[in-house]
């Protein structure tokens, strides 16, 4: 393996130098945490998953015109990013209730929303990522009015087109989390898609039954969590032809 250098480990990628000025690797880890880390495990095969899933929905929504930091996959746990610089920020869209709005208000789980809803969060893991509000935002300064415009927009648009297209395989998209990063080119910036769309970071429902396809499995104890991926990545038509068999990530130099 290449021998490069890490730049940062999260609790599912790591990021390494890229092969030219302006880019990344992005790996793909199997290791799962729930909680803000307080729940630690590793769900087999899910960074092949993941990427591969990660890649297809971001290729899909570049077809339609959404600004990503996809290049393209290096191979079964990498992907070639461009390098932004991250807005730190998670913005939620929520369809149906689950999860902490159930909670938070009372409404059982499983209830359709009336209409989608945006929520955003502040990326700390200390504080345990805090719901925040534009006024937050924009008083100290994570993003601008503008940065936020572009935001919401791009995430409505995507949430519109996911929401199709897990529907065409029977899936019902419930809640996801997007992450948006400033692209620099020249003198221009713009706000791009960053991070991963995938079973991580996405509700997942069956359609037909409610079952849960996603990281909530591992959250609540559910079992058969690796199976839940893979369901996923079969019916998008991108399950591995060589299964999730274990793949090393480059060897990381200080």
């Amino acid at each position: 393996m290449a021998r490069r250098r890490q730049l940062y480990e999260g609790k599912a990628k790591i990021l390494f130098e890229g092969p030219e000025p302006g880019t990344l690797v992005q790996y793909f880890k199997d290791d799962a945490t729930a909680g803000n880390g307080a729940k630690k495990g590793v769900i087999t095969g899910k960074g092949v998953l993941n990427n591969r899933i990660s890649e297809y929905l971001m290729m899909r929504l570049a077809e339609i015109g959404i600004p990503t930091h996809f290049v393209r996959r290096l191979n079964m746990r990498e992907q070639l990013i461009r390098e932004v610089e991250i807005i730190p920020l998670e913005v939620v869209i929520r369809n149906v209730a689950a999860g902490s709005i159930a909670t938070r208000l009372g409404i059982e789980e499983g209830t359709r929303l009336p209409r989608s809803i945006l929520e955003y969060y502040l990326k700390n893991d200390a504080l345990n990522d805090p719901m925040v509000s534009e006024e937050h935002i924009t008083a100290f300064g994570w993003a601008g009015t503008a940065d936020l415009d572009d935001m919401v927009a791009l995430s409505l648009r995507i949430n519109d087109f996911l929401c199709g297209l897990f529907l065409g395989v029977g899936i019902t998209l419930v809640d996801f989390k997007l992450e948006f990063g400033r692209l620099w080119e020249n003198d221009e910036m713009r706000i791009i898609l960053a991070d991963e769309i995938s079973p991580d970071n996405c509700r997942l429902w069956d359609s037909r039954t409610n079952e849960k396809m996603d990281k909530d499995r591992f959250r609540r104890d559910l079992g058969k969590v690796e199976e839940a991926y893979q369901e996923v990545a079969k019916r998008l038509g991108i399950l591995p032809e060589a299964g999730v068999r274990d793949l090393k990530g480059p060897e990381a130099v200080q």
